[in-house]
């Protein structure tokens, strides 16, 4: 059951046109398609749900809605904003959804990433050989769902060049990631292709702590922070959306900033 408290002197349609005329090409036909939906028009005219299954389904809809209109802004020559090391937070908060010390204790030794999908090579890679890959450096925001937010040193390889490196279908659609402790996470390829989209092996130039990620986190600065897995232990290419951890619970999936 929906109430709606229709706003005075407003004309929803002329309303949803006017916020279009605001926004680039893309992102204004994704808005218009999107525009008819329940959720939009639920958000753009004022209706309160008051129905527990009604307002879950707007809810969902206009997450899909934010989710279309992020993915259409997205730019992979946007980058996220870079800081100097006198900026970086000392002590670099932990987070996550245990205790420090329930952080998973990955055998460096041992490692090794496993590879699927719609790549060339699957051979997986040990620690030593990522380790040497070509490394860059990267100086930017941790920002957390939550409200907080961190500013970190991150050390790795460009996810696009391990890509590349591996022969991966980059017209697919999704990378999802595997974590020790079980945390999955899916990304979308543009966001894998972005230049500032690392596979972080080192913070502040010292091999990745436990506490941080260790053996592989990757870092990506252009996402809140739920959407950089850790302990990384597998990456498949597809063109399937396997969700996530927090995403199947109800977070926003793209989560772009």
């Amino acid at each position: 059951m929906r109430q709606c408290k229709i706003i005075p002197g407003v004309d929803p349609k002329l309303l949803i046109k006017d916020a279009a005329s605001l926004m680039p090409d893309p992102a204004r036909r994704g808005f218009l398609r999107g525009a008819a939906s329940l959720g939009a028009l639920a958000f753009l005219t004022g209706c309160d749900i008051i129905d527990g299954d009604s307002a879950e389904a707007v809810l969902r809809k206009i997450s899909s809605f934010n989710d279309g209109a992020q993915a259409a802004l997205f730019s992979r020559t946007k980058l996220a904003p870079t800081f100097p090391e006198s900026a970086i937070t000392r002590p670099f908060p932990f987070n996550a959804y245990y205790d420090e010390d329930e952080a998973p204790a990955v055998d460096g030794n041992a490692y090794k990433l496993e590879i699927a999908g719609l790549v060339d090579n699957k051979k997986p890679w040990t620690l030593a050989e990522l380790h040497a890959l070509p490394e860059v450096s990267q100086i930017t925001r941790h920002i957390c769902v939550e409200g907080w937010s961190a500013i970190g040193s991150w050390q790795g390889a460009v996810l696009s060049d391990f890509l590349k490196r591996i022969g991966a279908d980059t017209s697919a659609k999704y990378i999802w990631f595997k974590c020790a402790e079980g945390y999955t996470n899916t990304i979308d390829m543009p966001t894998a292709l972005h230049p500032q989209t690392q596979m972080s092996f080192k913070f502040d130039h010292k091999i990745l702590p436990r506490a941080y990620g260790f053996p592989m986190k990757i870092r990506i600065p252009t996402k809140l922070g739920f959407k950089n897995p850790k302990y990384v232990v597998a990456m498949e290419v597809t063109n399937t959306d396997r969700g996530g951890y927090w995403e199947n619970q109800g977070y926003n999936w793209f989560s772009g900033l």
